[in-house]
C-alpha cells in the first residue's frame, strides 16, 4: 500500500509539475501577444495620424505583398514626403534576359525526343517592354488603392534594372523608365482597358521607345537616401590591438566599432550601415540596409557596451523597435552576456543577439583584434552601464 501511495504522490507531482510548466509557458505567450499586439496598435495608430514614418511602412508593406513571378527580384525602395504627400519609389526590375524564352515543347515520337521552340528576339522585347510598363502602372495602382487614410497624393515609380553592358562586360545600374502620377488624375483610369504603354506615355512617363534596350533616363524624382537621425561615422577598429578592452571602451566608440563591423560583414552584397544620433532615436544605435533580394531589407541594430548580464527586458524593446521601424530583422551586441529568458524570447523572432564571445570572432573574422576583460571594465569605468 504503502508503495502505491509512493507511485500516486509521485505521478501527483509530476501532473502538477506539468500543469506548472504549461501555465508558465501560457504566461509567456501572454506576454509576447501582449507586446506584438502593442507594437501592431501603435504602428495602426501612428499610419493613422499619418505619421511619415508609418505611411513609408505601411507602403513598403504593400508592395512586399505584390506576387510576382521567379524573374521580378522584388526589391524596391519607399520614400514618403510630408510637406507634398509624395511618395517616390525606386524599383529593382528583372533584365532582358531574366525573361524567359521557352515558347512551347513538342515531344516527337519518331525520333523520341523533344523539342523547343523560343520566341523570337522581336516578340521577347515586345513582351519585356509590355511586362515594364505593366508593372509601373500596377505599383502605383496597388499604392493608391491601399492608401486608406488620403495620405498619398502622387507617386513616382523608377524602374531601375541591373544587368550588364554587352560593350564592356562590366555591371550596370541604370533608371530606364520614370513615370509620376496624380492620385485623381490616376484613379480615372481604367487599367483593364488601357495599352500599358500608351497610358505610360499619356502621364507624361519617360523612357525609351524600346525599353528592353537598357537606355539610361533621370528620375522625375530621386529618393533622399539620408536619414536624418544618421550621423557621421568615424573608424575605430583599425586602433584596436589584444591589450585594448572594448568593455571599457567608450559608449559612442563602442557604436561606431559596431557600425564598421558590420559594415565589413554587408560590403560584399553592396549594404550600407549608418549610426544614429546619440538621443531621440527610438532605441536604434544603427541602421543597415542589406540589398540581398532573399536575406536582405532594412536591419536594426543596438549596441549596448554593458558589463553585467543583458536582461529580457532589452529584447524585448529589441523586437518593438523591428516592428515600429517596419524592419526585416533586429540585431543585438553586447560585450557582456544574455540571461535565459531573453534568449527564450528572442526564439522564433526576427532577433540576432550577439555575446561577447561572437562579437570577438566577428572582430577576428574581419582582422582585428581586441580583448574583452569585463571585471577590469568594471574597475574601471567611472559611470555605471549605458
Amino acid at each position: 500500500m504503502k508503495k502505491q501511495d509512493e507511485a500516486y504522490a509521485h505521478e501527483l507531482k509530476s501532473f502538477e509539475d506539468q500543469i506548472c510548466g504549461w501555465e508558465n509557458e501560457e504566461a509567456e505567450f501572454e506576454k509576447e501577444k501582449a507586446l506584438a499586439n502593442a507594437a501592431i496598435d501603435r504602428a495602426a495608430e501612428a499610419y493613422l495620424a499619418r505619421k511619415p514614418e508609418a505611411i513609408e511602412s505601411y507602403c513598403d508593406l504593400v508592395l512586399s505583398r505584390s506576387s510576382y513571378p521567379e524573374p521580378f527580384p522584388k526589391k524596391f525602395d519607399v520614400e514618403y514626403r510630408e510637406a507634398s504627400r509624395a511618395v517616390v519609389v525606386d524599383y529593382t526590375l528583372p533584365s532582358p534576359d531574366d525573361l524567359p524564352r521557352l515558347k512551347e515543347v513538342k515531344y516527337i515520337q519518331s525520333r523520341d525526343e523533344f523539342t523547343e521552340k523560343l520566341t523570337s528576339a522581336t516578340e521577347h522585347n515586345r513582351l519585356y517592354d509590355s511586362l515594364l510598363y505593366q508593372t509601373a502602372l500596377r505599383t502605383i495602382h496597388e499604392l493608391f488603392e491601399a492608401d486608406g487614410v488620403d495620405g498619398i497624393e502622387s507617386v513616382t515609380f523608377n524602374g531601375w534594372v541591373n544587368s550588364i553592358d554587352k560593350r564592356t562586360g562590366n555591371p550596370v545600374d541604370a533608371c530606364i523608365l520614370s513615370v509620376q502620377a496624380q492620385k485623381e488624375e490616376f484613379e480615372e483610369i481604367n487599367l483593364r482597358q488601357v495599352d500599358p504603354k500608351a497610358c505610360f506615355k499619356a502621364l507624361k512617363g519617360v523612357g525609351s521607345s524600346k525599353l528592353h534596350s537598357l537606355a539610361s533616363v533621370a528620375p522625375i524624382l530621386q529618393i533622399e537616401r539620408e536619414d536624418a537621425r544618421f550621423v557621421e561615422a568615424y573608424g575605430v577598429a583599425a586602433d584596436l590591438d589584444d591589450s585594448v578592452n572594448i568593455a571599457a571602451m567608450d559608449w559612442e566608440d563602442f557604436e561606431h566599432l559596431v557600425r564598421e563591423l558590420f559594415e565589413q560583414e554587408f560590403v560584399s552584397s553592396g549594404g550600407e550601415v549608418n549610426v544614429t544620433r546619440a538621443s531621440g532615436d527610438g532605441g536604434v544605435d544603427a541602421i543597415a540596409i542589406d540589398p540581398d533580394p532573399i536575406r536582405g531589407g532594412k536591419i536594426v541594430i543596438q549596441a549596448k557596451r554593458y558589463t553585467n548580464v543583458v536582461d529580457v527586458a532589452a529584447v524585448r524593446d529589441l523586437y518593438g523597435t523591428v516592428v515600429n521601424e517596419g524592419a526585416t530583422k533586429g540585431i543585438l551586441v553586447t560585450t557582456s552576456d544574455y540571461g535565459p529568458d531573453a534568449y527564450k524570447f528572442a526564439k522564433g523572432k526576427p532577433l540576432t543577439l550577439l555575446n561577447g564571445a561572437n562579437l570577438l570572432h566577428l572582430l577576428a573574422k574581419h582582422g582585428h583584434e581586441a580583448k574583452i576583460d569585463i571585471q577590469e571594465a568594471k574597475n574601471s569605468l567611472a559611470e555605471t552601464d549605458r
